[in-house]
């Protein structure tokens, strides 16, 4: 049932209504388009009978019948020919582009010809002698054809406009939850932190307190810093100049002490040094963590992670590379979508938010290099300057 009502939301029956709309205009307007073809044929019919009256009579009500018929006649194109196909009389059509194009008259009788069968017009009995009159479509037949595809443009772009304010608003929505949620995180953080803030100080008056102060200023500082990442999301923050390379070697120090010995670290620079850029330090260090701590889980404790740094006239791209499990080719869309992930634990945030953060914050961008299963994953982060 959970999976009935999920292919049956409201987008579906949408889509199924607007479908339903269009293919009964579509059928309605067949059935439209071939009563007046057959209308039109008749009146193609009657002006051929009118003009051969016209030709073979002198009683004065025919001639004002078929004159009246003749000349009622405005809106369907024709060509008469004679038997041999040479054009002898047209009605109906541009007389401008008839004089200024000598080939508009044999363009108009070939697509004649495509459309409708002609209607043999009799000049004499003896010796037989006839033409042909072949005719198109007038211009409301044209539009009714056509309406049916105007209208299917219609909906089309009033579903497009429909689902796109829609996805606005829930991307907006979903932001704001982001938003909020992150901030009340910082919020709760923020009042245990100070009070550790003030343990420790307390601690540092006490003669024998000195040899773990230093391992719990460091946590105390992290939480801090944790608190300040959270607190930045969702408010535009301060971008400053930096050396990049400084704050990568920083986090490259800072993720080897928390990996085994079994897993190295590689930082290679290419172009000119330093590479100064502007960036939001916290907010940074937060993105290159998340990515090194996704290669750690990627490798299972023993590998390689090498961060490449290529320094760029008019931007800076970084490069982290493991030589873990890789991504199967079937997840490469998904990994930067909330929620999904393929660890036994954890909420899946970790690369939706660093995209927000290179995205939104640095006005960069964040995606999968490369990735090959077996053989390891490469993430890209271009900043421009």
């Amino acid at each position: 049932m959970p999976m009935i009502r999920a292919l049956f939301n409201w987008r579906t029956l949408l889509s199924v209504i607007a479908i339903g709309i269009v293919t009964g205009s579509i059928i309605y307007s067949d059935y439209l388009s071939r009563k007046l073809a057959e209308a039109e044929k008749q009146k193609v019919e009657q002006w051929v009978e009118a003009n051969r009256v016209l030709a073979a009579t002198n009683e004065r009500e025919a001639l004002n019948l078929a004159s009246s018929i003749s000349s009622h006649n405005i809106d369907i194109p024709l060509i008469a020919t004679d038997e041999q196909d040479s054009i002898v009389d047209w009605r109906n059509l541009d007389s401008t582009r008839v004089l200024q194009d000598k080939g508009f008259l044999k363009k108009e009788l070939k697509l004649f010809k495509t459309q409708h069968d002609p209607i043999i017009w009799e000049q004499s009995k003896k010796p037989y002698i006839y033409n042909k009159v072949y005719y198109g479509e007038s211009l409301l037949q044209k539009e009714i054809r056509y309406y049916p595809i105007v209208q299917l443009t219609i909906i089309a772009l009033f579903l497009i406009v429909i689902i796109t304010a829609m996805n606005t608003r829930y991307k907006s929505t979903q932001n704001q939850v982001w938003a909020g949620m992150a901030k009340e995180t910082a919020h709760q953080l923020g009042t245990p932190v100070s009070s550790l803030e003030a343990w420790v100080e307390l601690l540092k008056e006490g003669h024998d307190n000195a040899s773990i102060l230093p391992d719990l200023e460091r946590d105390v500082a992290r939480l801090r810093l944790v608190s300040d990442r959270f607190s930045k999301i969702g408010s535009a923050p301060k971008l400053e100049q930096r050396d990049l390379l400084a704050q990568v070697q920083q986090m490259i120090e800072y993720m080897r002490k928390r990996a085994s010995g079994k897993v190295q670290f590689h930082l290679n620079v290419h172009g000119a040094q330093p590479v100064l850029i502007d960036l939001s330090g916290p907010l940074f260090d937060w993105v290159m963590e998340n990515l090194m701590k996704n290669a750690l889980d990627a490798m299972e404790g023993k590998g390689l992670i090498v961060i490449d740094v290529h320094n760029h006239p008019t931007y800076v791209t970084v490069d982290v590379t493991d030589s873990g499990k890789g991504i199967q080719g079937k997840n490469l869309q998904k990994v930067f979508k909330p929620g999904f992930t393929t660890k036994k634990r954890g909420w899946g945030l970790g690369l939706s938010l660093s995209r927000r953060i290179i995205e939104q914050y640095h006005h960069g961008t964040l995606n999968v290099k490369w990735s090959e299963p077996g053989k390891g994953t490469a993430f890209r982060i271009v900043l421009k300057r």
